[in-house]
């Protein structure tokens, strides 16, 4: 044990570096966004080191300290855009309300398909409209499933 701590001591710079890469790659991985605070964090830590020194009480604190202030202040202050509607900044389908699309096709029967982002969606027409094909059309709303659109305009 004595060993690695030596280890530690004379390299604490490049532990926090790898630790940040590690944390990043998990992310990619992933892709969830939370595990970005935890990388820059380690990411800054390790610079930290380089003016304050290896002491691993200090830098472990600064980790946990930093991590949960980024967090945090992430969550509060991201844009609710990124976020979505239920404010899970993976949520692709609650980001499309307020988005315009254009109908890949006439709409039957009040249910159809709409392009946007270069995705098509499943949609479903507010009562009393009709949409031609090519049609431009803002999305209201999530139900089921499919896109709430009306007409743009």
């Amino acid at each position: 044990m004595p060993d690695l701590v030596d280890l530690y001591l004379s390299h604490a710079f490049w532990f926090w570096l790898g630790l940040a890469a590690a944390i990043l790659a998990a992310e990619v991985a992933t892709s969830t966004g939370w595990l970005l605070w935890p990388a820059g964090s380690a990411l800054a830590v390790a610079f930290l080191t380089l003016i304050i020194g290896p002491d691993p009480a200090t830098t472990i604190a600064a980790f946990a300290v930093l991590t949960l202030a980024s967090t945090l202040l992430a969550r509060r202050y991201l844009p609710k855009s990124v976020l979505g509607a239920g404010g899970d900044i993976n949520d692709n389908v609650s980001r499309l309300i307020g988005q315009e699309a254009r109908a890949v096709a006439a709409f039957s029967e009040g249910s159809g398909r709409v392009l946007i982002d270069g995705k098509e969606w499943a949609a479903e027409l507010d009562e009393g409209h009709i949409l031609a094909a090519g049609e431009r059309v803002r999305v209201i709303g999530v139900r089921n499933g499919a896109l709430q659109v009306r007409p743009a305009g």
